[in-house]
Formats: C-alpha cells, sequence, structure tokens
C-alpha cells in the first residue's frame, strides 16, 4: 500500500507509514516482522487511533490488525464446586471491544470491567492499560491470561503464567514495544447486567471521603464541570443477565445525543471563541444533566458514544492521595484563567501486577482531564500534570504526558523489568518509534 498519512482520532498524532500492511494470519506478521528485521525498519502495529499519545505513529511499517479479528477459541472455567465460573476466551487481538460484548454475550458470557469507550481493539486496550472503574475491580489487562505475540526477530511465541512467564507479564501493558501481538486469551465471566443509576450531584458530596465514595458500590464515577461545583454521578450495580432489563428508552437514547454530543459540541464552539462564557457554559451542562436510572447488558451500559473530539491527559494517583489531588485541581480551575468546557473523569481501580500498569501495586484513582480541539490544552495539562506528579502520579500510556525514562524508571517498581524483556525480544528495536525511544532507554 502507498504512503498515506495516518491520524489519530484526536487529532494529536499524524504520521506517514512508508507501508500499511493487513496480515490475516499470524504466520503472515511473522513474515512482516522478519522482512522489517532484515531492512532494518521500523514497524508498529496500529488499532482504533484512539490512543491521544503517539504509541503507533510510525515512519516505517505501519500493521493493521483489522483483519483478524473474532472468536478464535473458547475454553470453559470452573470453579472449586464444579460449578462453571465463565470461560477464558481467545480473541484474535485486532477484536474491537464494541464487537467483543455481543460475541460474549450470545456465549452466555461478559467481560468483567470496560471503560467507557469501546472503539478500541483488544490488543490495543490492553498495551496501553485501558481501564474502567470499580474500586475492587481491576484493567483490562489483568483479565489476560494468556497472549501470542510476534517478537522482533519474527518468532512467534504463545505465554502464559507458566509459558514464557516473564514476557507474558511484561506484555500485558507493553506500549506495543515488545512485539505484535496476534491473539489474547481473556478470562471472561458469566454474562450479567448492570443497574445504571446517573444523578446530577455538587463536588460536597465527594470531597468528605472520596475514598469512601468510589468504593461505595460496584462501579462508581463522577464527572466534575470544571470552574463550578457540579458533578455528574454515575452508578452501575451488577445485577444477574436474567434480570427484568429496563433499557434507555428510544427517547431518553435520542435526548441523551442531543445533549452529550449535539447540544454539548454547540457549547464547546462556543467557548472556543468566547472563553469568557466557559463557567457559564459548565453550569448549564452540569444543570442539564438530569437523574436517570436504566439496566441493560453489561457491555451496553459501560460504553458511551463519544462524538465531540478532545484532547486528553490522564494520571493514576495512590487511592489515599485522591482527595489532595482534587482539591488541587479544584483551586487551579476555581481561578478559571485556563477554561475547557469539558468535564473532568474521576474513576477507581484495584491494584494489579504488570510490570508497566500506571495500578502496579496500589489501587489507584484515575483523573482524566479534556480539552476540546478547537481550544488551548497546552497551560492546562501542564498545570495539571505538576499536581499528579507531586503525587506520585501515573499516566495512562495512551493519553498524553511528558514523562521521559529517568522519572518512569523511578515510578514504576519493575521498571527495568520490563526494560531486560524488551530487550531479550527486540534486540534490533523493530518496534521503535519516538514514543518508545522517549519512555525506555535507548
Amino acid at each position: 500500500m502507498t504512503e498515506a498519512t495516518w491520524r489519530n482520532w484526536g487529532r494529536t498524532v499524524e504520521s506517514t507509514p512508508t507501508e500499511s500492511v493487513f496480515p490475516t494470519t499470524t504466520a503472515e506478521i511473522a513474515r512482516i516482522v522478519q522482512r522489517a528485521a532484515d531492512s532494518g525498519t521500523s514497524l508498529k502495529t496500529v488499532g482504533a487511533g484512539h490512543s491521544f499519545s503517539a504509541c503507533a505513529a510510525t515512519e516505517g511499517i505501519q500493521l493493521s490488525l483489522d483483519n483478524l479479528a473474532g472468536v478464535k477459541a473458547v475454553t470453559p472455567v470452573y470453579g472449586p464446586d464444579g460449578e462453571p465460573a465463565g470461560a477464558d476466551v481467545t480473541l484474535w487481538a485486532g477484536t474491537r471491544l464494541r464487537d467483543a460484548g455481543p460475541l460474549l454475550w450470545e456465549l452466555g458470557l461478559a467481560q468483567e470491567n470496560l471503560g467507557d469507550i469501546d472503539e478500541q481493539s483488544i490488543a490495543g486496550s490492553i498495551s496501553t492499560g485501558t481501564h474502567g472503574t470499580g474500586a475492587g475491580f481491576g484493567s483490562i489487562h489483568t483479565t489476560v491470561t494468556a497472549l501470542q505475540i510476534v517478537t522482533g526477530t519474527g518468532e512467534i511465541l504463545d505465554c502464559d503464567a507458566q509459558q514464557n512467564p516473564e514476557l507474558f507479564a511484561a506484555a500485558r501493558v507493553s506500549l506495543g514495544a515488545l512485539g505484535v501481538l496476534s491473539c489474547v486469551t481473556v478470562r471472561c465471566v458469566p454474562a450479567f447486567a448492570l443497574e445504571s443509576t446517573e444523578r446530577p450531584s455538587t463536588l460536597d458530596e465527594v470531597t468528605g471521603d472520596l475514598e469512601g465514595f468510589l468504593r461505595d458500590g460496584d462501579h462508581v464515577e463522577f464527572f466534575w464541570f470544571p470552574h463550578t461545583d457540579l458533578i455528574e454521578v454515575k452508578q452501575n450495580t451488577r445485577i444477574p443477565a436474567s434480570s427484568e432489563l429496563r433499557p434507555k428508552s428510544a427517547f431518553a437514547l435520542k435526548r441523551g445525543e442531543l445533549l452529550t454530543n449535539n447540544a454539548f459540541g454547540m457549547l464547546c464552539r462556543t467557548v472556543a471563541r468566547r472563553p469568557g462564557l466557559t463557567k457559564h457554559a459548565n453550569a448549564i451542562s452540569g444543570r442539564l444533566m438530569g437523574k436517570s436510572t436504566y439496566s441493560d447488558r453489561s457491555y451496553k451500559v459501560f460504553s458511551s458514544t463519544r462524538n465531540v473530539r478532545f484532547r486528553e491527559i490522564e494520571y493514576g494517583v495512590p487511592i489515599a492521595d485522591a482527595a489532595e489531588v482534587l482539591a488541587e485541581l479544584r483551586s487551579f480551575f476555581d481561578a478559571a484563567e485556563f477554561p475547557t468546557p469539558f468535564p473532568i473523569e474521576v474513576r477507581a481501580v484495584r491494584a494489579d501486577d504488570a510490570p508497566l500498569s500506571s495500578a502496579h501495586g496500589r489501587d489507584s484513582v484515575y483523573f482524566s482531564v479534556h480539552q476540546y480541539v478547537g481550544m488551548d490544552a497546552e497551560p492546562i495539562f501542564d498545570h495539571v500534570e505538576s499536581v499528579f506528579r507531586a503525587a506520585g502520579g501515573r499516566p495512562h500510556w495512551g493519553k498524553m504526558h511528558s514523562l521521559t525514562v529517568d522519572e518512569l524508571s523511578r515510578l514504576y517498581p519493575r521498571y527495568d523489568d520490563f526494560v531486560a524483556v524488551r530487550d531479550s525480544v527486540d534486540p534490533e528495536r523493530v518496534f521503535r518509534n519516538e514514543y518508545t525511544e522517549k519512555v525506555l532507554p535507548a
């Protein structure tokens, strides 16, 4: 395929690959990687392009996994009592999360936890540490039980906790720096539904005991409209799949689309032209968020549609320090020197042990700060990043950040373990790009 400019969804990154390839088998991936290694050409895997960082950018070969999608295998899992406890489902690495949900539901299964955007591929979501919310639940990569990867030498390796365990541990969050994932096996649970309550509130509800608030329920998050004290709380409670479900009505879906995309997009465009109106616009947005309760299949409730383009920085901080971080952010945005019409999303995730996971070794609260594409993000992102860094925050690998090797190596206790694995499976740095050269040693 001839050269063409590639852009990510957020329009924060663009690159011009020398070649774009769309393999249909693992063996074909291996041949392409071997060809890149032999010619000294770099190669990066691309998924949905929903990362705001430059993880997938390349001026070499861009390898798309779009033709490797769907369910490859299903292995039932049983509990200690012999009762069905779900299944290990092997997905081709290019499977989009939005497609996996219905496929799994038909099998009587579901992913344990998901983020609120489902456009990503399964490979891209775990490679960047994508997460949802739920203080008792981990990020998506914590449910991975096995994977298949093509290394920088063109070798095809199967990995799990017993076979190639060091590579398996590192590849669960890899930035695409270890190889090309061809298959990912996910531990799925029996299908379940979610009852969701969305309601307006104020910051006063959460600031007294932020940790307690985020732990009080299965999947709790809130959206804060900066420059105001208004928030929208979303609490999702797990219920049996056999429950009598009450999905959003067609009217509610249409109203939500009009408010969260059409009307909100108009507000963003207005604020971009007249930044002085930001506080008033955010107050309007916050007050338009009414109360609703509905229930549906889990994958339908976890995800939401985002049509208004934005840029994003997100950091995870220790849950015990989250209240102080929120107070610092509140003081900054109350000053309203740098306006943003986008709400700030606050979520919680359980600790895990993946070397480059931003939740490695600690229960974490994530703060996602957004800026409309038509407005200047740099002064806001620079300031909030300084707040996150002061709290020992770790960046989401798929979002914007400024950290480099020196800082990152101090933030991740097993950073050197990851680098050692990278050195062994990609000695010639086939999977390099400007981003990996920024966040990993040469």
